[in-house]
């Protein structure tokens, strides 16, 4: 709950989005074979944890100052279990150091700074092993952008853009502002329930109406902490030499995030790379399961899924900062990228198939490869993830937990590309499996 409440995250991503992103993009490469971002980086992660823990142990101080009492006992509780769990994700290798992404960042906070003095000088930079075009800020001043950013923007400016949005969350501190908020929201619903027990009639109705406009309530709180962090973001945005206009261009490429539909993954890609020496290829696997018969009216929402948004829409947010600054009304095109965030792009891009494979997505990594290779990207690279996912993906099925790694069929949620590539997967046999996983091995 607490580490839910603590990331402020620049919009919602589903693995369904995810996947579109992967499927969309096109980039041509040498022919030099790509070699993934070295991660034995076990003196950077070791001194950061040592800083992480320091740093949060003084934040807890100077909190527990400023509310004494069981407030600060509370808040000390929450910063505390935050700390255990993202050490582990910073054990885990969930990020990178000394990256070249690192570097990027950077030097685009030093260009923000540089009309804008009130940014701290002692922030700390991660580059999140994160497919996903997302960034957050922690209380101790730690910037987590994710590598999806620099595969799915445009250009310098829009990272910055995704930046000062981040510094406008914690000029307002939103975070502990939220904890106190769920406090003493807590306080309240223990009063609550005590109402609750001492009337008999329609207990559950009741503490379902209670949880539900406490829930939206707290969707209305975020959406208008978003709505703040986009114009403080700005107004440090504006003083800069970026391009103002590009703010508002990277909401509306989150925008486009958010609506895309994936391309066809063609039957002919599953024969070209399924059709191997000792395994003929078989149309039986492409064989699709029938839902024709499932009504799905008969499930009915409890909780309305715009109230539960904690980001509002897009196009709103947009038009309320071209209300609040008319500069932005008027819309340009962006300008062409550096030749520094093209090589990024590119390298965040073949890094999404080790990002995935370090998640354990290895169903997705799949996809994902069978897209680059029918795109004519790096083919023995692609290749060689194959092997890897499809060696991962024969363990699972052998151990009985393949639900873990590989999506079930959900024809509401899904595109018929996927729907068609996950009957493909589960109609393999085990043996079948591990036919194709010592090919690509072989192969890689």
């Amino acid at each position: 709950m607490a580490n839910e409440l603590f990331l402020s995250l620049l919009t919602i991503m589903t693995k369904k989005k995810l996947l579109f992103l992967l499927s969309l993009i096109s980039i041509s490469f040498s022919a030099q074979i790509y070699r993934p971002i070295d991660t034995a980086d076990y003196i950077q992660r070791k001194e950061f944890i040592k800083n992480f823990s320091s740093g949060n142990e003084m934040l807890v101080r100077n909190i527990k100052s400023k509310y004494p009492g069981k407030t600060g006992s509370e808040l000390e509780k929450i910063y505390s279990e935050f700390e255990k769990d993202f050490i582990k994700q910073v054990k885990n290798k969930d990020f990178i150091f000394a990256s070249v992404f690192d570097s990027k960042v950077k030097s685009l906070i030093e260009r923000l700074r540089k009309n804008n003095p009130e940014i701290p000088k002692n922030l700390n930079i991660l580059i999140a092993k994160d497919n996903t075009p997302n960034a957050y800020c922690l209380a101790d001043r730690t910037f987590v952008i994710n590598m999806g950013l620099f595969y799915w923007l445009d250009n310098d400016d829009q990272i910055a853009s995704v930046i000062s949005h981040e510094l406008g969350h914690k000029m307002e501190e939103h975070s502990l502002k939220a904890f106190l908020s769920y406090i003493n929201q807590n306080q309240k619903d223990r009063i609550t329930v005590k109402s609750l027990k001492a009337v008999k009639e329609n207990q559950k109705q009741n503490a379902f109406e209670i949880l539900k406009s406490r829930v939206y309530k707290k969707s209305i709180e975020k959406r208008n902490d978003e709505i703040q962090a986009d114009s403080l973001g700005y107004a440090v945005f504006r003083k800069s030499d970026f391009s103002k206009s590009e703010f508002v261009n990277a909401l509306k490429k989150l925008q486009q995030f958010d609506t895309i539909s994936p391309r066809q993954l063609k039957v002919e890609t599953y024969k070209k790379y399924f059709t191997l020496p000792q395994q003929e290829f078989k149309e039986k696997w492409l064989n699709k399961e029938d839902f024709s018969l499932y009504n799905y009216n008969h499930f009915k929402e409890k909780l309305d899924k715009d109230s539960l948004s904690s980001h509002p829409e897009v196009a709103l947010r947009i038009e309320k900062l071209k209300t609040t600054f008319p500069e932005l009304a008027s819309s340009s095109v962006s300008p062409e990228a550096s030749e520094s965030f093209k090589n990024l792009e590119k390298t965040a891009r073949m890094e999404s198939m080790s990002n995935l494979y370090h998640s354990e997505d290895y169903g997705l990594g799949i996809y994902a490869s069978l897209q680059s290779l029918q795109d004519g990207e790096e083919e023995i690279y692609h290749k060689m993830w194959l092997g890897k996912y499809f060696s991962k993906i024969y363990e699972a099925r052998k151990n009985y937990n393949l639900n873990r790694y590989l999506d079930r069929v959900d024809p509401k949620n899904q595109s018929e590309s996927y729907q068609q590539f996950l009957n493909f997967m589960w109609n393999l046999s085990l043996d079948e499996i591990k036919n194709i996983a010592d090919y690509y091995q072989k192969k890689s």
